[in-house]
């Protein structure tokens, strides 16, 4: 591996970037907003990296590719859009205070997105790099896994640009993670006149829940968690159908098929009750293994960083089960993903461009 030096990053034009991303509203399914959103980050990596921005419609909105020529060898892996609804920005507006930027996005993932753009700016030579930033992340990549799955066996490394693990940690291993929706299907009659004569769908979600977090294996990192469910109509009518969604996570491919079996054979308790069973477990795990080789790289350059392995999931997820060397967690240091928060720490920027430029100088020269 070659001798990595550190590349000049300007935190000040790190900041104005991140500016003008955060300052366009991007919430996962406004497809108005995701277009102006991807039209503002295309225009951001053209201004430093020169080269043009293509968007790929697609049905979740645009997601946006970069390539610097030649034969792909990196693909450096992102996201635009949020999780924040349209006007969190005017209660939440971007600001820089006290050595932390916040805003709706900045530290999942917009702060990730400008570090990756300035240390490739910094270097002399962009050929074999590609960078893909999605539209649809944040609700499972549905629209954009195909084409993130071509462009990962096409350069055969992956850099994915989600936030830091605490302490600005890399992430090294994810755990696969899925949605299940259980809906129950009863008869409606009259509570105080014939409760007999009714399939109460809620007596049957309650055995349901009870069965399905039956189904975690923590010890070995299988979490499966009823988060939400919904039953009923009036308080003196037998409730005709109910609802339960859940969320599970699992460290291995034995357990994802462990758990989309049991899933697919919940039986109902009560006579005449219906189940449906909606979901998988859409992401697969991303085994540390996936990460070793790059992870090694980056402790060569960045002695004492920490690898870490995390229950949430990424697009990592999708690379690493096809086998693609991925390493995730390399944008932006700071916390509060997802919550009014959210914050990236100013003074860490600059190391983290520098970074990706040394990762991407040492992948080309491998």
């Amino acid at each position: 591996m070659t001798t990595h030096k550190s590349v000049d990053v300007s935190v000040d034009a790190m900041i104005e970037d991140l500016r003008t991303l955060v300052e366009v509203e991007s919430p996962s399914r406004d497809l108005d907003a995701l277009a102006a959103s991807a039209t503002t980050v295309a225009a951001v990596i053209e201004s430093r990296l020169g080269g043009k921005a293509v968007l790929v419609e697609s049905g979740a909105g645009p997601h946006v590719h970069w390539s610097g020529g030649g034969d792909p060898r990196v693909l450096i892996l992102g996201h635009h859009d949020t999780v924040f609804p349209l006007g969190t920005l005017a209660r939440r507006p971007f600001r820089v205070a006290d050595g932390r930027v916040t805003g709706p996005g900045v530290f999942d993932m917009l702060g990730g997105l400008v570090q990756a753009v300035h240390g490739l700016a910094a270097l002399d030579d962009l050929s074999g790099v590609e960078i893909l930033v999605t539209a649809d992340e944040e609700v499972g990549s549905g629209s954009s896994r195909a084409l993130i799955e071509e462009r990962a066996l096409a350069c055969g490394a992956v850099l994915v640009f989600e936030g830091a693990a605490d302490g600005g940690g890399l992430k090294t291993g994810r755990k696969g993670c899925g949605t299940y929706r259980v809906s129950i299907a009863g008869r409606a009659s009259h509570a105080g006149l014939e409760p007999a004569a009714g399939v109460n769908a809620l007596v049957e979600a309650a055995h349901q829940v009870l069965d399905i977090a039956a189904l975690g294996r923590p010890e070995i990192g299988t979490t499966v968690t009823p988060t939400v469910a919904s039953a009923g109509t009036l308080d003196n009518v037998v409730p005709a159908e109910a609802t339960v969604v859940v969320d599970v996570r699992v460290e291995s491919a034995e357990e994802k098929e462990r758990i989309e079996a049991a899933f697919a054979a919940l039986a109902p308790h009560l006579d005449e009750a219906e189940i449906t069973v909606e979901g998988a477990v859409g992401r697969p795990p991303m085994p540390e293994s996936a990460s070793a080789e790059l992870f090694a790289v980056a402790r060569k350059l960045r002695p004492g960083i920490a690898g870490v392995a995390v229950g949430g999931g990424s697009d990592g997820n999708f690379t690493a089960a096809l086998g693609v060397p991925t390493l995730d967690g390399l944008g932006a240091v700071g916390g509060g993903a997802h919550a009014d928060h959210e914050y990236v720490v100013v003074e860490t920027m600059a190391e983290r461009a520098n970074l990706v430029a040394g990762l991407v100088k040492a992948i080309r020269s491998a």
